[in-house]
């Protein structure tokens, strides 16, 4: 099916951060919308306002008439989305075109030059900050993220005349291998979804044909020192960037007075003064790759100075909620061992000799069962852990996995404690610490607002 011949599109998981940014870019077409998603929330509440029409119960009889036509009408799903789901049923039955949310973005990423963001770790804060730099110059872009950015209190950004669009590319399910990037940024090759890969070799060949999928004529920027064979076609240039080595590095780094500023060094010419509109070090390294693809998609320097100043970040990513001299709470979507690593050492730095508190919920059955130890050493740096059970998000337990794993590798002396979810709230308002961060990407951001209520004396 042709994007013209597209009248009704239907998505079956259409809360999905990323499902969203798909609906929202159609239904500016003008394009009916509708899906199902298990549960409501503040995202399917919006694309109702916006003129999206979602259900929540697993029922054929819901499905909207304009989308019960196979011929006009195109099907999305999630791989979190059961095989058995009754909807997804009745569509194959009747010889719908479904197709995964990958393989839709990779059919957007043929129709522009794509500028997408890869790897383990900081997909969706880099590739929002490059969409930001795009958006703010008058190079523009369209942009699919994985996360609701500050600037523009979206996850989508649409452009009637750009030719680029800025996408956040997923190695889950080997979703990227659907994609046609002009320029891709990978940032990280540490084996995750292990679930699904088995091993870290397999994990790796994934990202090795990811490479391979570059346009001839386009750009891989790789994090210096990965462990990552590239196949790239020919006439594709391959640089490499990290805070202080490769075709991409910074320079005169100078951080004080809560603000962070360095110099870009680039093979497209340097810029100095760049001030970091998030000030956390590991922005330093993200805003690197970001200014990356903006010059490679023709972006002034002028225009990168002033975008990367005014980027306010995304939520759920080192994402303040209280900031007071006295107390301070930000949440972090870290789910993953080197991720929590990061955000723990970039609170350290920030928050220098101030009582830290971290509350963790692991994501996952799997990971947690991968990864337990790497999760208690990366913990272990602070002095203070709580640790919720697991969200399963996908998965069904698994027998011996439980988040006594990573409590029972947490290194001797540290403060621990093992809470459920529910418990949460009553250890926060024992307010003993100077500094809190709560880290997972389950539903453990539900209780920010709660959290923030408590800390400033509200509940």
């Amino acid at each position: 099916m042709e994007l013209r011949d597209i009248k009704a599109v239907y998505f079956v998981g259409i809360g999905g951060i990323g499902m969203s940014a798909l609906a929202r870019y159609f239904l500016r077409k003008g394009v009916l919308v509708a899906g199902y998603d298990r549960t409501s929330s503040e995202l399917t509440h919006q694309l109702c306002d916006e003129g999206a029409l979602v259900h929540y119960d697993e029922c054929v009889e819901a499905i909207p008439e304009p989308c019960k036509h196979r011929e006009t009408c195109l099907v999305v799903y999630t791989p979190a989305i059961p095989k058995e789901h009754k909807e997804l049923a009745y569509f194959r039955q009747n010889g719908f075109e479904i197709v995964k949310r990958a393989q839709l973005l990779g059919i957007l990423t043929r129709s522009y030059k794509a500028l997408c963001v890869a790897g383990t770790h900081g997909k969706t804060t880099m590739s929002s900050m490059a969409a930001h730099l795009l958006h703010d110059s008058p190079v523009g872009c369209n942009a699919f993220l994985g996360g609701i950015t500050k600037n523009y209190g979206t996850n989508y950004i649409l452009s009637e005349t750009s030719e680029f669009v800025v996408i956040e590319a997923d190695e889950f399910d080997r979703s990227f291998h659907w994609l046609s990037p002009f320029a891709s940024v990978i940032t990280a090759t540490d084996a995750d979804h292990l679930d699904i890969y088995g091993t870290e070799a397999a994990y790796l060949e994934a990202f090795r044909k990811y490479t391979s999928l570059i346009a001839p004529g386009g750009f891989l920027i790789l994090h210096a020192g990965l462990k990552l064979r590239a196949d790239t076609r020919q006439g594709v240039t391959t640089f490499t960037y990290s805070r202080e080595r490769g075709d991409f590095h910074a320079e005169n780094v100078r951080v004080g007075n809560g603000e962070i500023t360095f110099d870009l060094v680039s093979p497209f010419g340097n810029i100095s003064g760049i001030n970091l509109g998030v000030p956390v070090d590991v922005n330093i390294e993200n805003g690197i790759a970001a200014m990356a693809l903006a010059q490679i998609a023709g972006v002034e320097a002028e225009d990168i100075r002033r975008g990367m100043a005014s980027f306010s970040g995304v939520d759920r990513r080192f994402d303040f909620h209280v900031r007071r001299k006295d107390m301070v709470y930000l949440s972090d979507y870290a789910h993953h061992p080197e991720e929590i690593r990061q955000s723990i050492l970039s609170i350290k730095q920030l928050y220098e000799g101030r009582h830290i508190k971290a509350i963790f919920q692991p994501h996952l059955y799997t990971r947690t069962r991968d990864f337990y130890r790497d999760f208690a050493e990366a913990l272990s740096l602070l002095d203070d852990v709580v640790i919720t059970d697991i969200y399963p998000a996908r998965e069904l337990p698994i027998e011996g996995v439980t988040s006594q794993l990573i409590f029972d590798h947490l290194r001797p002396g540290i403060r621990k404690r093992l809470c459920r979810l529910d418990e949460v709230p009553g250890i926060v308002r024992q307010k003993d610490f100077d500094v809190l961060v709560t880290l997972g990407a389950g539903d453990i951001d539900d209780l920010a607002g709660e959290i923030t209520g408590i800390l400033n004396g509200q509940r």
